[in-house]
């Protein structure tokens, strides 16, 4: 099923009782701190108290739930068999991914997640508490790649913005890691720059030949076909709550959260899907997308004569798949 980019109810109201009495300024200035430890490469190392928990799950957990729903929601358009019942949410954070798993397959009923920072562990527990479905979630505290070897396979193991954290070492470690524990699929998502697109390239192109097959983005398993400054990444749109502009000092109501993921899967997917790789241009006299095919990057151009294709190109955004009979 295609599920929101905007946060379940559930978690809303689970937040917002959290909320109650959290000064947005003192939000703000806590959320711009750790930011500024991430993009330094200290990871979560800032959040260290309660306060600090609450204002990066307030900045960051809508835009990073819009990225892993848009991931998830291309993997079921491509395999819309796939019925996962364990859940393995790696570098889980304050649960994010394990939240949109949830929304994303009804089939899941086994929640394992794991996390070095023990303040966001219990932030995240204390939400799952207020789900129907990850009120009995396992939460296992440790670093992902030393205590991976512990943790049983899952049909579906995501990780969401945790492999950047890692020198290329030990992200090839836990790429390898991961795949041991995926019984049938494994989804990966990191932030849309160059450097986002990069980690995930190199672990693609590592899981291929472990025997992984790529089900989204790509329509295939060879090489990427772009090439430099050109990558690869994608936008979710998201609306933004007071709360949301308040603690990002935001005017605009809304989101753009750029991100890149990999699917893969243990089988092959069937039919392949080519990806819209950019917003297309919509001109008087036909629509031109920039299209990843199996054969390569492909600009096509739907011309207004042919009305059938046209109307259903104007329908194509950044990030669908399209099926070879549209």
């Amino acid at each position: 099923m295609i599920i929101s980019p905007t946060l379940p109810a559930e978690l809303k109201a689970a937040l917002d009782a959290r909320l109650q009495g959290f000064s947005r300024t003192e939000a703000a200035q806590r959320s711009q701190k750790i930011s500024k430890t991430y993009r330094s490469g200290g990871g979560s190392s800032a959040i260290k108290s309660e306060a600090d928990a609450l204002a990066y799950a307030l900045a960051r957990m809508p835009a990073t739930y819009a990225a892993v729903a848009a991931s998830l929601n291309a993997l079921t358009a491509i395999a819309p068999d796939l019925a996962p019942e364990s859940l393995l949410d790696i570098g889980a954070g304050p649960g994010t991914a394990s939240w949109a798993a949830a929304e994303a397959f009804a089939s899941l009923q086994d929640f394992t997640l794991l996390d070095a920072n023990a303040t966001l562990s219990r932030l995240a527990l204390e939400l799952a508490h207020d789900s129907t479905r990850l009120a009995d979630c396992r939460y296992l505290p440790g670093d992902a790649g030393a205590n991976l070897a512990e943790v049983s396979q899952a049909d579906l193991v995501v990780a969401s913005y945790v492999i950047g954290e890692l020198n290329e070492g030990d992200q090839r470690k836990l790429a390898a890691a991961m795949w041991t524990k995926a019984r049938h699929a494994l989804v990966v998502i990191e932030p849309g720059t160059p450097a986002g697109y990069t980690r995930i390239l190199a672990l693609r192109q590592q899981l291929i030949a472990a025997g992984a097959y790529v089900a989204a983005p790509c329509p295939h398993d060879k090489p990427c076909p772009l090439i430099a400054p050109d990558w690869c990444h994608f936008s979710q749109r998201l609306p933004r709550s007071q709360a949301h502009r308040q603690i990002k000092g935001a005017e605009v109501p809304f989101e753009d959260e750029r991100f890149i993921y990999v699917a893969l899967t243990r089988t092959p997917p069937a039919p392949r899907a080519s990806r819209v790789l950019a917003p297309p241009d919509l001109g008087k006299a036909e629509i031109t997308a920039k299209l990843c095919t199996e054969t390569g990057v492909a600009l096509t151009k739907v011309p207004r004569r042919d009305k059938p294709a046209y109307a259903q190109a104007r329908r194509w955004r950044w990030g669908d798949a399209i099926m070879s009979e549209s």
